[in-house]
């Protein structure tokens, strides 16, 4: 009766160390059973524009055609969206129209650089430029774009986006380039806006807030 107790003894205690042999290689095995993104630094949202005086990234300095039928202020505080600040620009249509017909503001790293000189962010990773924008009165049509600065010259944009021409309302709104398949390696050109004279019948104020690449 002894001996056929430990020969049961000696079988269970086989077993079992059988079990935790299977349950160690087990956990060995999903232990290397990592997600296709593992090992790659998810993209942090980055800012072109959060508010003041809180960090941004690109400079408000890229005036097109000449500067003269536009204007911006990066400091306006009233109906800002929750936020501390918003930007409030203005299109002087009468002025353009008398000209090229349109003009806009272009955000730049550094400050006024149009691919002349080294500078820009490797964005590789966004999958949009995210902003949030409202019209003064409603109706007012903007184009926003991001990139595209210095063809041509010796530090060019990797890439290039635009959204359609959007008709803005009078309450906030969240609106998104798409920059899927884009080269974000080097942009210069962070973020765009412009106003024609021919999508715009008079002078147009409008606001926009949030602006960042996620």
């Amino acid at each position: 009766m002894f001996k056929l107790t430990g020969k049961i003894n000696v079988a269970l205690g086989a077993v079992a160390i059988a079990g935790i042999f299977v349950l160690f290689l087990t956990a060995l095995s999903q232990a290397g059973e990592k997600p296709a993104s593992a090992g790659q630094k998810a993209f942090e949202k980055f800012y072109v524009y959060k508010d003041k005086p809180s960090l941004n990234h690109f400079a408000a300095s890229g005036f097109m055609p000449d500067g003269r039928c536009v204007s911006i202020n990066d400091v306006w505080v009233d109906n800002c969206n929750g936020n501390r600040s918003c930007i409030q620009a203005q299109f002087d249509r009468d002025c353009a129209a008398i000209g090229t017909g349109w003009a806009g503001v272009y955000w730049l790293e550094p400050s006024n650089n149009w691919g002349d000189v080294k500078g820009g962010f490797n964005l590789t990773g966004a999958k949009k430029l995210v902003f949030w924008a409202r019209g003064d009165k409603g109706g007012e049509v903007v184009t926003f774009k991001m990139g595209g600065i210095g063809m041509g010259h010796s530090y060019p944009d990797s890439d290039s986006a635009s959204s359609e021409p959007i008709v803005l309302t009078n309450n906030w709104k969240e609106y998104s380039i798409d920059l899927t398949g884009k080269d974000l390696s080097h942009i210069i050109g962070g973020f765009a806006w412009v106003g024609t004279a021919k999508e715009n019948q008079s002078n147009i104020t409008f606001y926009l807030a949030n602006i960042y690449y996620n």
